[in-house]
Parts: structure tokens; C-alpha cells; sequence
């Protein structure tokens, strides 16, 4: 279910966000990642801004 849901929130973030797949894998290669942690690391690494980052956080409690 766990990968289900990374690659539901992968999607949107690209279709949604337009973040490039690049600062994607940047991302995800951070050893806690997971679909409640990505937001996070992508904020701190500063590949997405705070209003995109409240965006994410809105899709993550509709979505799941």
C-alpha cells in the first residue's frame, strides 16, 4: 500500500506541481522517505515553496 500511495503523491506533485522529476529523485533518495515525510524533505532541500508545500499537505489528508 506504502508504494501505491508514493507513487499516487509522485504523480501529483509532476501533474499538479509541475516539480521537475530531477528534485524528485533528489528527494527521494533521503533514507526516511515516505509519503508523509516527502513534503518535508522536498521543503528543506527548497523545491517546493510554502504555499506549494500547503498544497501537498491538502492532497495528502484528501487523498489517503
Amino acid at each position: 500500500m506504502e508504494t501505491t500511495r508514493m507513487i499516487e503523491l509522485i504523480g501529483f506533485l509532476q501533474k499538479d506541481l509541475a516539480i521537475p522529476a530531477s528534485d524528485l529523485q533528489l528527494a527521494l533518495r533521503h533514507p526516511e522517505q515516505t509519503p508523509s515525510s516527502l513534503p518535508m524533505i522536498l521543503w528543506q532541500y527548497g523545491l517546493v515553496t510554502l504555499s506549494q508545500l500547503d498544497q501537498i499537505f491538502d492532497w495528502l489528508q484528501r487523498s489517503f
